[in-house]
């Protein structure tokens, strides 16, 4: 059976699970980490709790099959099975490697102990950490240990372009494919990652051990 990594990397590719309005699910990478995403007509759960219990409550969910795994129905089922918590189903969004240099001046940050490293840990694995003038970018090993980015722009340079810059700069730094997992509601974000070449592939949501 295809583990949740190589689903992923699979996606990466443009390689996707059938269309076919069906479910998957699949042990969880580690056990912070628990949730669904969604592609084109397939779903994949990641969890370690029993597959029949994830079907059986899925066909009591009252909509359309297709939306089954994201209905609040589900989800918060979900959370009560698991004793886990949430914020919000993301967009998950892809970049492939580029290579050069990235396009403005970083510095990594060294210090374990900096706030935007400390939060980052408590939700990835094997963080690291650059500032550039008027911005931070963090990335790190999160759902599947896939390799994930997400970056903050302050708040008297936005509007200027950084936030692309960054999400371009975190591309010529790594040789996979880079994952971002955006607010649908966040459209000043979503721009900036698609028009640094970010690829969106579904939405997902993550639930977190409490």
């Amino acid at each position: 059976m295809e583990s949740l990594r190589d689903i992923l990397d699979a996606a990466a590719r443009g390689v996707f699970p059938p269309a076919d309005g069906g479910t998957t699910v699949v042990a969880q990478h580690c056990h912070r980490d628990a949730g669904v995403l969604a592609f084109t007509a397939h779903s994949v759960v990641f969890t370690d709790e029993d597959p029949d219990w994830v079907y059986d409550t899925l066909r009591g969910v009252d909509c359309d099959a297709l939306a089954a795994t994201m209905n609040p129905r589900f989800l918060a089922a979900f959370m009560e099975r698991t004793g886990r918590g949430t914020e919000t189903i993301d967009a998950m969004l892809v970049g492939s490697p580029l290579p050069g240099e990235p396009p403005l001046p970083l510095k990594e940050i060294e210090d374990a102990g900096h706030p935007r490293v400390v939060y980052a840990r408590g939700r990835r694995d094997e963080v690291r950490a650059w500032t550039a003038e008027g911005g931070v970018l963090v990335m790190g090993r999160g759902i599947g240990g896939r390799l994930e980015v997400s970056v903050e722009v302050d708040d008297g340079v936005r509007h200027r372009g950084l936030g692309r810059l960054l999400v371009t700069a975190a591309r010529h730094l790594v040789a996979e494919p880079l994952w971002a997992q955006i607010a649908p509601g966040n459209a000043r974000s979503t721009r900036a990652f698609q028009a640094a070449g970010y690829l969106p592939v579904g939405s997902e949501l993550l639930l977190s051990a409490r």
